[in-house]
């Protein structure tokens, strides 16, 4: 085997690889003995039909294709290593002379691993993210606790309208043009007056409505709902409001937090809320630093990426978002249709954070090379030891499984080395005090105003009606 190589532009190459004709014919032979069974040749039984005979009826080149296959498997990986260069792609492979007798030829486009122009990477000035809990951080998690543990009630009396934060259970049915639709029929259906579950202002036409009232809502399907001949629609549903609860919620005191909680007061049980949220807040806002460091110095990199490289790290997302969407027992044609995407577009929607994800890799490569940095002992041991225990293994087993790839391993970890590395070094800057714009404070000035000219007319209006 011959491997030529050709640099392209934008960090391209081409492999020109040279099979040699006996190679070639041998994999014709294979590729003849996985598919004569498959044959039918008159005057021989199924599968015993000569190789000859059967290039004879159907032409020299029917077993070309799986012949090609063959090759690839074989001589694709060892091309690659001979040509030292360092592919960061999926290959496009074009078969340039194919014959009977004479050397396989084909060539191999990829995308090859960029060089980067590291820019200022060392003192990278940052604003700082917001660790402060404020008093409504803790007072909403309280009310979020106090949501979790309210008694769902149902309501006897008669005349007890719907109001909102009601739970009512109905039965309703759908039309479009006067028939009905698809989807568009559910029995006691359990719906929460306020959650926006359905679309438009389906929910607010039933407040001030009763149990055992049959009820019609008019409203209009969304320009971007999910089913084509729905869209923009307007419907009409007929509603049976069969039953109505209401949410109780406890009150927020002592017995409260005693009730959610170790602590016997409320006082004692804020405190705890409120170092709960700040341990969540500095470990975010960490992350949020690193994130800033990384984008900065990212930003300051100049690198040429090939599409090629793009596309092939967008399939690899692709496949990434399949597995979650099918891990959540979704089928992936399912959610297309659904969302009215193909495999395409999702590809090519993934395309921006493929750049970022390998511009933001190839920069953290780069500077673990400059610098000279490599993954402590200790921390490879770490993650050695916490993997071993996420699949079940003794840490030596999974080291012996897990075999060259060590290496990669090691390699990530130095990589994150250098994230440590960059915001040590980094200058994070305190936020500055946010001030009120100038139209918020007119937007309230006027509300006030407003107010005030409503409790005039109020006024008016009863002195009005006592005269």
């Amino acid at each position: 085997m011959n491997v030529n190589v050709e640099k392209l532009e934008k960090n391209m190459a081409k492999m020109t690889v040279t099979v040699p004709a006996e190679e070639f014919e041998k994999a014709t032979v294979e590729a003849y003995n996985r598919q004569k069974n498959r044959i039918s040749i008159p005057g021989f039984r199924k599968g015993h039909a000569p190789k000859a005979m059967i290039e004879k009826m159907y032409g020299a080149g029917i077993f070309y294709e799986e012949a090609v296959d063959i090759i690839l498997d074989r001589t694709y990986p060892e091309a690659c290593r001979e040509s030292g260069l360092e592919i960061a792609s999926r290959p496009e492979i074009s078969v340039d002379k194919i014959e009977k007798g004479s050397d396989l030829v084909y060539t191999a486009t990829v995308a090859v691993k960029p060089e980067v122009e590291l820019g200022e990477y060392k003192g990278i000035e940052v604003e700082k993210a917001d660790s402060v809990v404020t008093d409504e951080e803790v007072e909403a998690e309280i009310k979020r606790t106090q949501e979790r543990n309210a008694r769902i009630v149902s309501i006897d009396d008669a005349d007890r309208e719907v109001k909102d934060g009601d739970i009512v259970n109905i039965d309703f049915n759908g039309f479009v043009d006067g028939k009905e639709f698809a989807g568009g029929k559910g029995e006691d259906y359990p719906l929460t007056i306020g959650s926006h579950s359905f679309i438009d202002n389906f929910e607010d036409q039933l407040v001030g409505h009763k149990a055992g009232e049959e009820v019609e809502v008019n409203v209009t399907f969304p320009e971007d709902y999910h089913a084509e001949e729905l869209k923009g629609k307007p419907a009409l549903f007929k509603v049976t409001i069969k039953t109505i609860k209401e949410k109780q919620l406890p009150e927020i005191d002592d017995d409260f937090a005693s009730e959610v909680s170790e602590f016997e007061t409320l006082a004692e049980y804020k405190d705890s809320v409120k170092k709960e949220i700040k341990e969540r807040k500095e470990k975010w806002a960490a992350q949020e630093n690193e994130n800033k460091v990384v984008a900065a110095v990212v930003a300051n990199a100049k690198i040429d990426v090939p599409d090629a490289m793009i596309d092939t790290e967008a399939e690899q997302l692709v496949q990434n978002f399949r597995r979650r969407i099918e891990s959540q027992g979704m089928n992936f044609d399912q959610y297309m249709k659904y969302t009215g995407m193909d495999a395409q577009s999702i590809k090519d929607s993934m395309k921006p954070q493929a750049e970022t994800t390998i511009r933001t890799r190839l920069t953290l490569e780069a500077i673990v090379e400059k610098e000279g940095i490599a993954a402590p002992e200790e921390r490879v041991q770490a993650e050695i030891e916490r993997a071993a225990k996420q699949y079940g293994m003794e840490p030596d087993a999974f080291k012996e499984a897990i075999g060259d790839q060590m290496d990669a391993l090691k390699k990530d970890l130095a990589v994150q080395e250098a994230i440590d590395f960059l915001v040590a070094e980094a200058k994070l800057t305190e936020a500055a005090p946010k001030e009120e714009k100038p139209e918020k404070k007119k937007r309230a000035t006027r509300k006030k105003t407003e107010d005030k000219a409503a409790e005039k007319a109020e006024a008016a209006a009863e002195a009005s009606e006592e005269k």
